[in-house]
């Protein structure tokens, strides 16, 4: 595996999962996952940007292969630790995609890059109202069966896994703390990215409308536009053909400058 640091699953490198090594591809997009979700959320997007795009997917603490450590609780220390793991990695642009909660976490390791010199070549926010639209929500508070019945709502876990004892055991730690870390966000105000916004959102997403995703354009001093794609919280699974074509014609235009 050549074209970045060696992968040893320990220490800074446990965050960072490339399913496709490109090694050969000019820069890197750098995806994080909804709550409750993993780094192979994103196993279909590599196959498709690959070999032009070095897809390198976040894997948080407490799920899959990290499921001994405990879930971090809040998106700064979600950030903080994306941002270490990601550091060995400037040596090429790294454009930022975010799902859901992974969006805000996207745009706070966009924050950390650009503070000490390696502003992302761009930013994708999906299915997220922006950061400066706060939403008062308790989820993380509801007892277990509440919370599952919030994510079986959006459609984006599959029924089997919320369905089995074990298995929930495993999720609902990992649920509650992302929920925890995404609804007790407070965006810090006059805090502003220097980087092109590409926003994308489901046109029935009851979590994020369109109408609230336009508004991260007021996060960036740069480009912004916005693609509404058919579909809900969770229209990236249906849809994951169109977003790979649009992030290689927008990640292309970035890099030409």
């Amino acid at each position: 595996m050549s074209g970045g640091p060696k992968s040893d699953r320990s220490g800074a490198d446990s965050w960072i999962r490339r399913f496709r090594p490109a090694a050969d591809a000019p820069c890197r997009l750098v995806c994080f996952p909804h709550a409750g979700g993993s780094a192979s959320a994103f196993h279909g997007l590599t196959q498709l940007l690959a070999p032009g795009i070095d897809v390198l997917s976040v894997q948080y603490p407490g799920r899959q292969d990290r499921v001994a450590e405990p879930p971090l609780e809040s998106i700064a220390a979600l950030a903080d630790g994306a941002y270490q793991a990601l550091r060995p990695w400037t040596g090429k642009p790294l454009a930022l995609f975010g799902h859901s909660m992974g969006a805000v976490v996207a745009y706070e390791v966009a924050l950390r890059l650009a503070s000490d010199g390696t502003a992302p070549l761009a930013l994708f926010p999906s299915a997220r109202r922006a950061p400066s639209l706060h939403r008062e929500m308790r989820v993380h508070l509801r007892d277990d069966e509440g919370l599952l019945r919030q994510v079986a709502s959006l459609a984006g876990t599959d029924g089997r896994l919320l369905a089995d004892p074990g298995l929930r055991q495993l999720i609902l730690p990992v649920l509650r703390a992302d929920y925890r870390a995404v609804e007790t966000y407070r965006h810090t105000d006059g805090k502003r990215l220097d980087c092109p916004v590409f926003a994308l959102a489901g046109a029935d997403d009851p979590m994020a409308p369109p109408e609230e995703v336009r508004v991260w354009g007021e996060h960036t001093t740069r480009e912004f536009d916005v693609r509404v794609f058919p579909g809900g919280h969770f229209y990236l699974n249906d849809e994951t053909d169109a977003v790979a074509a649009l992030l290689r014609s927008q990640i292309g235009a970035a890099s030409r400058g």
